[in-house]
């Protein structure tokens, strides 16, 4: 669990460099910076997507991962969260469910994230989470700068998430092929493309209620592969 703590700590700290650095931006430049940020995360999430293969399973996990995720309202119930997170920090600027999302999203989903927490459950081989936490943490910071202090909690995800793996990692190991791992990694990067496009204000997807895909994706991938 070693990487996974690391991993957590350094998005605080970003998080933490990122809230102090906000405060000296004004509203323009903090406007330009989150444009820039949302950019680039728009072509993080276009270029995992080209490299998605079996588009039938991503459609599908999409299709019905939206459906579930509408009808359970995710999308709702994290906003009401960081309504009251955000009441009680009295921040202004972004929403904290909005900078929440983006954050984890950025930081859970992800080859990296999968394969490492992997390799430290197994082998005891942090190198790739560590890999992952230097990269978190450069994220962070600009992250945090733009859209307040729900990046900051997004380390509660990163330390739920990747410890759930590193605990599962001897169940998980066998399950998790190369394709089941690519479709969660695909599903994952057309999430950030969307994430993307809500971040430069092209549209205002609830990203959200797509989550349950992330789970329907492999999940298909594994059944696939056993017809």
């Amino acid at each position: 669990m070693t990487g996974v703590m690391v991993n957590a700590a350094l998005v605080l700290l970003g998080s933490a460099i990122g809230l102090l650095f906000g405060k000296l931006l004004n509203q323009r430049l903090n406007q330009a910076v989150m444009t820039g940020i949302g950019l680039c995360t728009l072509v993080i999430g276009i270029s995992g997507a080209l490299k998605g293969e079996h588009l039938l399973i991503l459609i599908a996990a999409l299709a019905l991962g939206a459906v579930i995720g509408t009808l359970l309202d995710i999308d709702g119930f994290i906003r009401r969260l960081g309504d009251r997170a955000q009441a009680m920090t009295r921040r202004e600027g972004a929403s904290v469910s909005e900078g929440f999302v983006a954050a984890s999203l950025l930081f859970c989903v992800g080859a990296m994230a999968v394969v490492g927490s992997l390799e430290a459950g197994i082998s005891g081989n942090n190198a790739t989470l560590y890999t992952k936490s230097a990269l978190d943490f450069v994220s962070a910071i600009f992250l945090a700068s733009s859209l307040g202090v729900g990046v900051a909690l997004s380390a509660v995800s990163v330390f739920i998430y990747q410890g759930a793996i590193v605990l599962l990692s001897g169940l998980l190991a066998p399950v998790m092929t190369p394709e089941a791992i690519a479709a969660l990694s695909g599903t994952g990067s057309v999430l950030i493309m969307a994430l993307g496009l809500n971040m430069i204000g092209v549209t205002k997807i609830k990203v959200a209620d797509f989550l349950p895909a992330l789970i329907l994706a492999p999940a298909f991938s594994i059944i696939a592969g056993m017809l």
